[in-house]
């Protein structure tokens, strides 16, 4: 269980609340209104921002430990894919940061790649590679690293809809078979109902403990309404 208790964000002119709790193995989409805090969240999560409180995993505070060593991994927007390293080498970040690959990190890098469908492209560097692939790739990395907790900051927001629907199908397939608890910001809430059980919903200040996400969206709050362009 993903444990949040009372930790609070405080910025100048920004703060933020959260007294909830995540099941293991849940997929959960992180929804709200733009600027209301949701990458904040997750990133308070993976330990690169500081809060009041604590964040447990399975009983256990992670708060304490550098963002290294939790038992996080973490999607981003742009993928985060090194230009002047082969995929398989960027695979391999998520083993050993220093590429100092032994054999068997090289057949896990491997691997990964051909469970997200780039089996063949292990040389290839990520600017010959379309902006699917590249995903692809950035997907193969969190992978190889084995985190029971896989947090996703709109990493397809970029992609085209049917592009971005394979993808998100293929972190569902991947969570089920791993295990992984899923924590995904979002906009759109087609995205949420395609891959998460539940949602957050994060606005004037607070993320609120997740409820199943059909019910969300089906009886949203007045302003998770408003934000959907209902009346």
């Amino acid at each position: 269980m993903l444990t949040f208790d009372a930790v609070e964000i405080a910025f100048p002119s920004f703060r933020l609340t959260a007294s909830l709790d995540i099941q293991a193995g849940r997929r959960v989409a992180v929804i709200g209104p733009s600027g209301a805090g949701k990458s904040t969240l997750l990133g308070a999560i993976a330990g690169f921002v500081q809060h009041e409180g604590a964040i447990l995993w399975q009983g256990e505070r992670i708060d304490g430990l550098p963002p290294a060593k939790r038992p996080v991994a973490m999607l981003f927007q742009d993928n985060n894919l090194f230009t002047h390293l082969t995929l398989g080498q960027n695979v391999g970040l998520g083993l050993r940061p220093d590429l100092r690959l032994a054999p068997d990190d090289k057949a896990a890098a491997d691997a990964a790649l051909d469970r997200v469908g780039l089996g063949r492209f292990g040389s290839r560097k990520p600017g010959s590679l379309s902006g699917g692939q590249q995903s692809r790739a950035a997907l193969a990395r969190v992978l190889v690293m084995r985190r029971p907790l896989l947090l996703l900051d709109e990493p397809f927001a970029a992609l085209g809809p049917a592009l971005k629907d394979e993808m998100l199908d293929l972190v569902a397939e991947l969570a089920e078979e791993t295990g992984a608890t899923v924590l995904m910001v979002t906009h759109d809430p087609r995205d949420a109902v395609r891959l998460s059980e539940e949602a957050v919903f994060v606005a004037d200040g607070v993320a609120a403990p997740p409820v199943p996400t059909p019910q969300l969206l089906e009886d949203p709050p007045p302003k998770l309404a408003a934000y959907l362009g209902r009346r």
